[in-house]
């Protein structure tokens, strides 16, 4: 794990809110989080889909808390709302823009910042399920086309080997995992699937059972030659901790948004490795901000297995520059420029800025 260098303080002085139009996905509306120094430097941050109470939330509550703390290192900020009720994604987008800040005044890449040592990661993409076997082949086809070497298919009891043999049966080469999202139970037809899948040659199964249930987990992953992985289960630094101990899962995913920011998520690797996890980053980012930080936790040497970014056909206009993108499947780690290494676009937030915020400490 890096340094994190000299002890100067660092005090915000002000902290920018940005509400961006609601996105059709139905996660809530994306808020982007900008801190700014004594000296003038910025970070930025994302939650990724916020509730509306969870925009009155950083409001009223995790900005304030931020704004009356006074911390050393990026490591330390999150003491600032340890009293509040936990909220990772909104504790991850203050985290993030901590780091990035840091990072910043230390002229320094973020990757560099948080320990990692790659210069670019072979990238994934994840596909929902499509309406036909068929339509799901011609959608891989377009993402293999566009350089991806790993695909993560969302499968459901019904939905599983005869998709999985359809895209191996076009794509033998192709690293293929899984993605059940919680929805099979240990019933004799959905063990008897489960265990079909393990003689397909998959990097991974991930979450077949409810995210809650981690001896389920332990009993599967004793039983299969084919990783099982865990996400669901993972909102805090310490569900990793109880993961390694029920024994449960061969491999994690790894998202900064969903374990609270760099800082857990940087100790959640290092605890997944040690105890002998392969581990992946995972990103529910909806914008360039937060994939850039996913980038750069990904640097990690520990995390070795392929990064998730958006595929082909999912690019609009991002909000920083240059984009954060996989070309010919691989994602350039940005070590030529300090902090995340991509610039926030402000004229391209303008369009999609809903409602903003700027708050200042009281004294």
């Amino acid at each position: 794990m890096a340094q994190t260098g000299s002890a100067t303080t660092t005090r915000i002085v002000e902290l920018e809110l940005l509400r961006l139009r609601t996105s059709s996905n139905g996660r809530g509306a994306p808020v982007l989080v900008r801190v700014s120094d004594t000296d003038g430097f910025s970070g930025w941050g994302e939650v990724p889909g916020a509730s509306p109470g969870q925009w009155e939330s950083l409001q009223t509550r995790f900005a304030p808390a931020l704004l009356d703390h006074v911390w050393a290192r990026p490591t330390e900020a999150g003491e600032a709302w340890v009293d509040l009720p936990w909220d990772p994604s909104v504790a991850s987008a203050l985290d993030t823009a901590c780091w990035d800040l840091w990072s910043r005044r230390r002229h320094t890449p973020l990757a560099h910042a948080l320990g990692g040592e790659r210069t670019a990661l072979t990238a994934g993409v994840s596909l929902s399920r499509q309406r036909t076997v068929e339509s799901a082949v011609r959608e891989v086809n377009r993402q293999v086309g566009s350089g991806f070497r790993r695909v993560r298919l969302e499968i459901s009891p019904g939905w599983d080997l005869d998709v999985v043999h359809a895209v191996q049966a076009s794509f033998p080469f192709l690293v293929l995992q899984v993605d059940a999202g919680g929805r099979y139970t240990e019933s004799p037809e959905h063990v008897e699937a489960l265990h079909a899948l393990d003689g397909l040659g998959l990097l991974a199964i991930e979450d077949p059972f409810s995210p809650d249930d981690l001896e389920a987990h332990a009993r599967l992953t004793s039983e299969l030659r084919t990783p099982v992985a865990l996400y669901r289960s993972l909102t805090c630094l310490e569900d990793v901790d109880e993961v390694v101990r029920a024994e449960a899962g061969d491999a994690v995913n790894v998202d900064l948004a969903r374990l609270g920011g760099l800082t857990p998520a940087r100790r959640a690797v290092d605890r997944a490795v040690d105890s002998g996890r392969q581990v992946w980053c995972g990103s529910s980012a909806a914008t360039g901000v937060g994939r850039a930080a996913t980038v750069a936790l990904a640097s990690l040497s520990g995390a070795t297995l392929p990064v998730e970014m958006p595929g082909a056909g999912r690019h609009g206009r991002d909000v920083v520059s240059p984009p954060v993108r996989a070309h010919d499947g691989v994602v350039p780690v940005p070590l030529t420029e300090s902090g995340l290494g991509h610039g926030v676009d402000r004229r391209a937030l303008e369009g999609r800025t809903a409602e903003s915020v700027v708050l200042a400490p009281h004294s």
